[in-house]
């Protein structure tokens, strides 16, 4: 059975470093995924059963984590002695900020537009580029791994948060429009 009290890296044998190889951590999924199916101990004693409950629940909420690059970001944090609060934190960049209002203002006007999904198509993209870049500097960050480096880490985690917070909004616009057709 697998080691419960490994961190997420070393329960999928990673390094314990921001960026991470998709399709290697796909993999990884799988192989442990075999190995803790509660299937493979359906026939096992009750402790058996309950320990690859346990294992697979582990190994799902491992992964989710690692290959979210926003969670893995605040997990990775965390582990080195950075904690967030999540709910209470906000970005300290006005200028972010500013441009959150204005993205928010355009999805807003989507609803009045002769081409609604141009709109929400050109938001979506936006949106990808920022996560892409706060990848690319995160991946930095976490290599130094210094407080201050740390710091900016968690700053573009904040940043993180509000783009997919809109995200998930342009989303839910693009599901209305779909509806009202």
């Amino acid at each position: 059975m697998l080691d419960l009290k490994q961190n997420y890296f070393g329960l999928f044998g990673l390094p314990l470093a921001y960026p991470i190889d998709g399709a290697d951590l796909a993999q990884r999924y799988r192989d442990l995924q075999r190995q803790v199916h509660p299937d493979r101990f359906a026939a096992g004693d009750e402790r058996e059963r309950r320990l690859a409950m346990q294992g697979a629940a582990r190994v799902n909420e491992a992964f989710e984590t690692l290959k979210d690059p926003m969670l893995r970001a605040r997990y990775l944090l965390s582990l080195l002695g950075v904690e967030m609060d999540v709910t209470g934190e906000t970005t300290h960049d006005t200028a972010f900020l500013m441009e959150q209002l204005e993205l928010r203002e355009e999805l807003e006007g989507a609803r009045h537009t002769a081409d609604p999904y141009g709109v929400t198509a050109r938001l979506m993209e936006h949106i990808d580029r920022g996560i892409k870049a706060l990848v690319a500097r995160m991946s930095e960050q976490f290599q130094d791994a210094s407080p201050e480096r740390l710091e900016q880490a968690r700053e573009n985690v904040r940043k993180m948060q509000f783009l997919k917070k809109l995200r998930y909004d342009v989303e839910l616009v693009e599901a209305e429009f779909d509806e009202a057709e």
